[in-house]
């Protein structure tokens, strides 16, 4: 006899999600897949294969690494702050926080745009130094910075919050320096979170659109990004060639998302968190 489970309905609820991931995930990606089959193999490796493409993707992926970094250091040091120290205005940083959320990507990238284009109040104190925000593959990074630093915050957030300050004053009296408890207390205790902050940062900026194209100047080979790309060869009527390069994005952050989430899994049985 089947031992009945101890919460109920799992199978009608897991029906559910699979029928619910298959019409809104899946079939749009093997719809995609298959528009890039389409073409053929010589025309599709031909796509993939063009300087434009490469440099690209090249672009979209290497700024959207380097934003994510950025993202993992400032915002773990943020959302340290906002847990850890009571100070006036605490709540309203708290809020701003969110605001990237809400606030439309076009609007975004037309006030950084503002800011940091060589005659705006912030590229005209950088430009005498030689730096050039706007218009180059550094303007997609501070764009790319400004919409994914909420994903990253919101992660670490509840996960520190969690974490108790007696352990910090056991390893304290245990001898332990300052930097010995981040590194060996706090920090495998945040890997995890970390890590998915980061994952989230980085798969929302890969896709980034609104609030780049603006900012980036859109040069071909110097700060095109691969979604605009996209949306060029869509304005050609170039179908096939625009559902392959979508297929090389999806493909390439499945790898990389895939690599962290790895990752993600090995630091969680390494430390014990989160598992």
């Amino acid at each position: 006899m089947k031992k009945p489970s101890v919460l109920p309905g799992f199978g009608l609820t897991l029906g559910f999600t699979l029928v619910y991931l298959t019409l809104i995930i899946l079939l749009p990606l093997a719809g995609l897949v298959w528009r890039s089959a389409a073409i053929g193999p010589d025309a599709f490796w031909a796509i993939a294969s063009d300087e434009r493409t490469l440099r690209a993707l090249q672009v979209s992926f290497g700024t959207s690494l380097v934003a994510a970094l950025v993202n993992v250091v400032f915002g773990t040091i943020l959302a340290w702050v906002l847990v850890r120290y009571r100070f006036p205005g605490r709540r309203i940083i708290d809020a701003i926080v969110d605001l990237p959320f809400a606030l439309p990507t076009a609007v975004a990238g037309i006030a950084l745009t503002t800011l940091y284009a060589p005659n705006g109040p912030i590229g005209g104190l950088l430009k005498p130094l030689g730096i050039q925000v706007g218009y180059t593959p550094l303007g997609i990074i501070v764009a790319l910075i400004f919409i994914g630093l909420p994903f990253v915050v919101r992660t670490v957030q509840p996960v520190m919050e969690e974490i108790d300050r007696e352990v910090e004053e056991a390893a304290a009296t245990l001898g332990a320096g300052r930097r010995q408890t981040i590194a060996r207390v706090l920090l495998p205790a945040l890997t995890p979170a970390i890590l998915t902050g980061f994952a989230l940062a980085f798969a929302r900026a890969v896709g980034e659109y609104g609030s780049v194209i603006f900012i980036a100047g859109n040069i071909p080979y110097v700060s095109e990004i691969a979604p605009l790309l996209i949306v060029i060869r869509l304005e050609e009527f170039n179908y096939g060639g625009a559902a392959a390069t979508g297929t090389i994005m999806l493909l390439l952050s499945f790898v990389m998302l895939l690599v962290i989430n790895l990752i993600q899994a090995w630091s969680r049985r390494r430390y014990g968190y989160g598992a």
